[in-house]
């Protein structure tokens, strides 16, 4: 039984609204979140859906347990505010995203290193040249 989905939450954070995609896909839930700005209407999310879902940069999937509904409510409840205390901080969409995000910190660590000994190398051969110039004769 392999169910693929996708669902988005349009939300208010700070001053911007945002959208998180979460993608569930062979037990694995990726997610992305997008900036929209001003509150966007029903149509305006359709359409963003429509010309920009397959430019969506997902996150790393991370394992999704599956979802079991039905029982007692008040003892789903109580085991869900068990399971809150003992997971840890935030939902699985907040964990994937944090995964993203240390992602792209440590894509742009490498390129920031990369740049940094590109202008030191730079730095040095001016330095090596200037030097030869001097030695030179007249």
């Amino acid at each position: 039984m392999d169910d693929d989905s996708v669902k988005l939450t349009v939300l208010f954070e700070g001053p911007f609204w945002a959208g998180v995609f979460e993608r569930v896909s062979s037990g694995k839930l990726s997610v992305c979140k997008v900036t929209f700005g001003a509150e966007p209407k029903d149509g305006e999310v359709w359409e963003f859906i429509l010309k920009n879902y397959h430019r969506l940069e997902f996150s790393p999937a991370v394992d999704a347990p599956a979802k079991r509904a039905g029982g007692n409510p008040k003892r789903r409840q109580r085991s869900a505010g068990k399971e809150l205390g003992a997971s840890g901080i935030g939902t699985k969409s907040q964990q994937a995203l944090k995964l993203q995000r240390e992602a792209a910190k440590d894509q742009r660590r490498e390129l920031c290193r990369e740049r940094r000994e590109a202008r030191m190398e730079r730095q040095f051969e001016l330095r090596r040249e200037k030097r030869r110039e001097k030695h030179r004769g007249h």
